[in-house]
Formats: structure tokens, sequence, C-alpha cells
């Protein structure tokens, strides 16, 4: 496993000691999120669209609907993808020494659309990622509802992810100052499910729902 390439555009050039290429780091990052944004010039106008993506292996991937322009005028051009936790406010005794606790991954790279059994299995993978157990249980899809669907992909090789943990950095002489500074963790939380009200009598909830926990806390 390569550790991500630094070019001009990739290489953290600010508080450059957060900056991280390590490759099994930069997967723990994408492997715990389920969210991205995606970026990219079509026309000569910029978009950036956010959506559901996964990893699998040495590719992150995402989806959407096979008539959507965007998807379509995306393939093979280049794109930027970025995923972000926000782990906690840092607050400090000055106002502009007040920073947030983060991880980041920022990837640079050439789109390619996923075709052929590729497809089915990729779209396995999304549902599986996010409700582990759930796609065996479920109606098996059809051949339309695949050719109604866009499987996207971009490789990881070029990027870097960017790190900040800790308590606030402050002047030497602020800390002097009577004035409260620490971190307020922030988390994201899930709550209980709740059933359809179409749900069939008798259905129970299954059991990869009701202990389902957020990628951020599996172990």
């Amino acid at each position: 496993m390569n550790d991500l390439k630094k070019t001009g555009r990739s290489e953290v050039k600010r508080m450059k000691e957060r900056g991280i290429y390590d490759r099994e780091a930069v997967n723990a990052i994408l492997d715990t999120a389920f969210m991205c944004h995606v970026a990219y010039t079509i026309d000569g106008h910029p978009y950036c669209t956010p959506t559901l993506f996964w990893r699998s292996g040495d590719h992150v991937y995402w989806h959407g609907s096979s008539v959507s322009r965007f998807l379509k005028q995306a393939v093979g051009h280049p794109a930027c993808l970025t995923v972000t936790h926000a782990d906690g406010f840092v607050l400090a005794r000055s106002a502009f020494n007040h920073s947030m606790n983060y991880r980041s991954v920022m990837l640079f790279g050439q789109v390619e659309e996923v075709t052929g059994p590729a497809k089915l299995e990729q779209l396995k993978v999304m549902v599986d990622h996010l409700f582990p157990g759930r796609w065996d249980e479920l109606r098996p899809v059809t051949a339309k509802e695949v050719n109604a669907t866009t499987v996207l992909r971009m490789p990881i090789e070029e990027g870097s992810a960017k790190v900040r943990a800790g308590d606030p950095s402050d002047n030497k002489a602020d800390y002097e100052l009577p004035i409260w500074a620490g971190v307020v963790p922030l988390k994201q939380v899930m709550e209980q499910a709740i059933p359809d009200p179409a749900n069939l009598p008798g259905v129970a909830m299954p059991s990869h729902i009701r202990n389902l926990v957020l990628p951020d806390d599996r172990t």
C-alpha cells in the first residue's frame, strides 16, 4: 500500500505538521465517513456535489442517477473529493487562536465509470458498508434499477489528509489571563430507528438495524 502522492496541488503547505500521506491513516478517515463532496468543472463552471461515498480497495466510489448530467460529464475528467470529520471546537484565550479539531482527506484524480458486474458488486459494497448484512436481506435488485444508476470511482493516489487534535494553542502571555479555554467535543449520534408505518404486521426490526452504529464507532 503506497502513501499518497505529493504534488504541487496536494501537498499541505499551511500547517505542514498536520499533513498526513500515510495510506492506512487516510483509509481510516475515509472508512469512518459516509458523506463526501466532489468538485469538478462542467462547461467552464465549478460545481461541488455532496453525496454518499464508500471506499473499496484502492478507489473511492459514489453513485447517482444515470440521467444526471453532472455524473455523465464528470467521466474522464479531473475531480477533487473531500471528506471531513468535525471532532471539536477549540476555544482559546484569544479569538484569533480559536480553532477546530478535525480529520480531513482531499483526493485528486480522474473520474472513471464502473460498468458490468463490478457495478452491481460495488452497489452491494455501498449498502453493506452503511448497514452491514442488509443487502442479502433485501429484495433482489432489477436490471432496470441497475441501469438507472451510475457508479463512479476515483483512484486513491494523489492527495493528503490533514488532522488537528488536542488543546488550544495560545500566545505565551495569554496563558496568564483569567479566561477559560478548552475543547468542546463534537460527535455524530445515531438515534433509534423509526419503523415505517407501512411495515407488515409482525415484521420485526432486524438485528443489523437494531444494533447499528456509525462507522466511526465500529471496532
